[in-house]
């Protein structure tokens, strides 16, 4: 008799979420500041496990629109449509914008 295949959320992730030994989540990684308009990117943290986006936006560039609570959420284009996802702020990292025109 054979095993049945995962069909969870956290299937055939084992190398996907992979963390470095030693790499754990901190307070400030839990309480650090979004807000509406800020481009930010998914990287999944495999230690939190609430608030966990779907696997496919694992490195996926979007967003913040909205908040839902305490979460926020993201609008990010995936293939050609545009998605929104909930998720907790230790999943996301925020990008810093680049000024176009450069320096005066």
């Amino acid at each position: 008799m054979t095993n049945k295949k995962a069909k969870g959320k956290r299937a055939k992730t084992r190398s996907l979420f992979r963390r470095r030994v030693g790499d754990k989540t901190t307070v400030n990684e839990i309480i650090k500041p979004v807000k509406v308009g800020d481009v930010v990117q998914i990287n999944i943290n495999s230690s939190k496990h609430e608030g966990l986006p779907p696997k496919r936006f694992q490195g996926k560039t979007g967003k913040v629109i909205r908040f839902q609570g305490k979460a926020p959420v993201v609008e990010l284009k995936d293939i050609n449509m545009t998605k929104q996802t909930i998720t907790h702020k230790v999943h996301l990292k925020p990008l810093k914008q680049i000024q176009k025109g450069g320096k005066k």
